[in-house]
């Protein structure tokens, strides 16, 4: 079984019913300064932590006054648009005193079907990391539809966990794991300490009932384990709404456990190695030996580019006799990497008129 004391990467899944007061719409604040009591405590020990918060939407409503039964469109984007403000002011002020630094990243579906768009929500939430920095991700429900959103940010979690390659996913409910029926009406219902695959017997357990404040039952839950354990994340369900829920976990509190299927990086390597190439990459023997070591592939190693190609697409990197060394995924379109091709990275920007990136296919997406 995992646990997060093993973990390098964990990204934390915040429903709005633990965040925020039912009754009165505002901040749980003891229960804010026990989470990152958690996440300092985590920090110290060298993990990178990434938090994927609701609220925003409960707390706009609180502030505005709107209705406690649900809103429409326009209702939930005013809510969210004053309540993300509230919500990462909140974090920052929580984060601060432990000497942390908080970052705002807004998503939407688009930015994870679409791969240029995933490739840059990937690169800088990598850099953020790299900085120290724990980002705050929530769904950005002012400018979100029915047909661009996630709908649930169990879902929504479970994508980050896998774009980041986190080793687990930690969602943070109003109950304390995964039961064989809803344990609200039925009393003798079991709850899984650890669930090693999710079969459709397991599948058809799941309820779907959520809280008053959010959107997510068991089923999303499910689903979203489902994404995090086959890409090589783990996941726990565990009880929230105790303070310091991170180390109640630590010490053995209530769970289910959710086995991951293999290794993060493996499973990205495979995802990677099984795309259509649009194109190709031929490169010289210095690169060639280079990217046998591990490094990424800059422009300065590439003898010639083929085929059509956007920024996101996946590539063959060729040798100078045509052998296959690998795939990866392109940070350039098939234009730009043939201008740059040859090229030291301090020159990329004369040519592009911008700086651009470093490498042309990074090491973390390719597989050799």
């Amino acid at each position: 079984m995992a646990s997060l004391s093993e973990a390098k990467r964990i990204v934390v899944k915040i429903g709005s019913t633990l965040l925020v007061d039912r009754a009165g719409g505002g901040l749980r604040a003891d229960w804010l300064r026990g989470l990152a009591q958690d996440v300092a405590r985590l920090k110290a020990q060298g993990k990178d932590v990434v938090l994927v918060s609701s609220g925003s939407i409960a707390l706009g409503r609180g502030v505005l006054g709107l209705p406690s039964r649900e809103l429409s469109l326009e209702q939930s984007q005013a809510a969210a648009a004053v309540g993300q403000i509230r919500l990462a002011r909140a974090y920052e002020e929580g984060l601060e005193p432990h000497g942390i630094t908080t970052a705002q990243v807004l998503v939407t579906l688009e930015d994870s079907s679409d791969r240029r768009r995933y490739l840059n929500s990937r690169a800088t939430m990598e850099q953020l990391l790299n900085l120290g920095v724990v980002p705050i991700v929530n769904e950005n429900d002012t400018v979100a539809t029915d047909e661009i959103r996630y709908g649930d940010n169990d879902r929504l979690a479970a994508q980050v966990a896998v774009t980041v390659g986190a080793d687990v996913l930690v969602l943070l409910s109003d109950v304390d794991g995964f039961y064989d029926a809803n344990p609200a009406d039925t009393p003798n219902a079991r709850r899984f300490d650890l669930v090693e695959r999710i079969t459709p017997e397991i599948e058809a357990m799941a309820g779907d009932v959520g809280s008053g404040l959010s959107k997510g039952g068991m089923k999303t839950k499910l689903m979203a384990a489902k994404t995090a354990t086959a890409a090589g994340c783990a996941m726990v369900i565990t009880q929230g709404l105790r303070l310091n829920p991170l180390k109640a976990i630590e010490k053995g509190e209530s769970a289910t456990w959710f086995q991951a299927q293999g290794d993060p990086q493996v499973a990205r390597k495979r995802w990677i190695a099984s795309m259509k190439p649009r194109g190709t990459i031929t490169v010289d023997v210095g690169a060639a030996q280079a990217l046998s070591r591990g490094t990424s592939l800059l422009p300065a190693g590439v003898i010639r580019v083929g085929g059509q190609f956007g920024r996101g697409d996946p590539v063959e990197i060729l040798d100078l006799q045509g052998h296959k060394l690998g795939q990866g995924l392109s940070r350039y379109t098939a234009d730009e990497a043939a201008q740059i091709s040859g090229l030291r990275s301090h020159e990329i920007e004369r040519v592009l008129g911008s700086p651009g990136r470093a490498a042309l296919i990074h090491r973390d997406d390719m597989v050799l």
